[in-house]
C-alpha cells in the first residue's frame, strides 16, 4: 500500500467543497435527505449546533482525499450555521449523529466502510434509511457506539437528539422524547402557515364586518334621533310642546 503524504508547506491545502457528483441516488432519496435536514436544523434552532447535508466531512488535517460525504450530520458545540464544508480539525468536534439514505447499490458502502469509518471517528450513532425498502426491511436501523463499537439501537430512540424515531413511509418521523410531540416536515410547517393566515384573514373579515354593522347601527340611530328631532319641531310650529310632561 502506498502511504499518503502530507503536502509540503509550502503548497497550499486545498479542499473542495463539491466532487460533481450527483446529491442523491434518486428522488426518494433527495427527498428525505432534504426533509431530515430542515426537520432537525429547526429542532435545533437557537442552540450551538449545526445540521449539514450531503456536504465534505474532513477528518486528516493535509489529507483532502481523505474525507466522506454523509447524507446528514448533526454536529453540537459547533458554532450554528452552513459550511461549504467541514474540517474536524478545525472546528474541534466530530458528528455526534450521522444519517445515510441508503439503497441497495450503496448497502456495502453504507454497512461496512461507512460504518467502521463512523466507528473509528466516534460519531455517537450512525443511523440508515432506507426509502424504498430494498434491503432493510424495517426501513430505519440504528447503531450507537459502546465502546469503540457500534451497536444496534432497539427502542428507535436517538438519545444525542433526544427525539425518537420510526419510518413514516419514505420519510423518517421525529417525534420529541419528552413530550411526544412529532417535528413537522416543512409541508406540514407550509400548510400550518397557510391555515393560520387564512385564519387571520377571515378574523380580519370578521372584525371588518362587524365594524361596517356597528357603523349602520350607529347611522340608523342617528337617522331615528333626527327623525324625532324633526318631528318635534313640527308640533312647537303647531303650538304644541312636545316636551310638556
Amino acid at each position: 500500500m502506498t502511504a499518503l503524504s502530507p503536502a509540503t508547506q509550502a503548497t497550499e491545502i486545498f479542499y473542495p467543497s463539491s466532487d460533481g457528483e450527483p446529491v442523491a441516488e434518486t428522488y426518494a432519496h433527495l427527498y428525505v435527505l432534504l426533509v431530515t435536514l430542515e426537520v432537525l436544523r429547526q429542532y435545533l434552532l437557537g442552540r450551538q449546533a449545526t445540521v449539514l447535508g450531503n456536504q465534505f466531512l474532513y477528518f486528516a488535517k493535509d489529507f483532502p482525499r481523505l474525507r466522506v460525504a454523509p447524507d446528514v450530520m448533526v454536529i453540537f458545540e459547533v458554532t450554528p450555521g452552513g459550511r461549504d464544508n467541514y474540517k474536524v480539525w478545525e472546528e474541534g468536534q466530530v458528528p455526534a449523529v450521522i444519517f445515510e439514505m441508503t439503497s441497495k447499490g450503496t448497502k456495502d458502502q453504507d454497512l461496512i466502510h461507512k460504518k467502521m469509518l463512523y466507528e473509528q471517528l466516534g460519531v455517537q450513532e450512525y443511523w440508515l434509511f432506507d426509502p424504498k425498502a430494498e434491503w432493510i426491511e424495517e426501513q430505519l436501523r440504528g447503531y450507537r457506539l459502546r465502546g469503540d463499537v457500534y451497536e444496534l439501537i432497539q427502542d428507535g430512540l436517538s438519545q444525542p437528539l433526544q427525539l425518537r424515531l420510526q419510518p413514516e413511509g419514505s420519510l423518517i418521523g421525529f417525534y420529541r422524547e419528552d413530550t411526544g410531540e412529532k417535528l413537522p416536515i416543512p409541508e406540514e410547517l407550509a400548510q400550518a402557515l397557510r391555515e393560520e393566515t387564512l385564519a387571520r384573514q377571515q378574523a380580519e373579515e370578521r372584525a371588518e364586518q362587524e365594524r361596517q354593522r356597528a357603523e349602520q347601527e350607529r347611522q340608523r340611530a342617528e337617522q331615528a334621533l333626527l327623525q324625532v328631532e324633526q318631528l318635534k319641531a313640527q308640533l312647537r310650529a303647531m303650538g304644541v310642546d312636545p316636551d310638556a310632561s
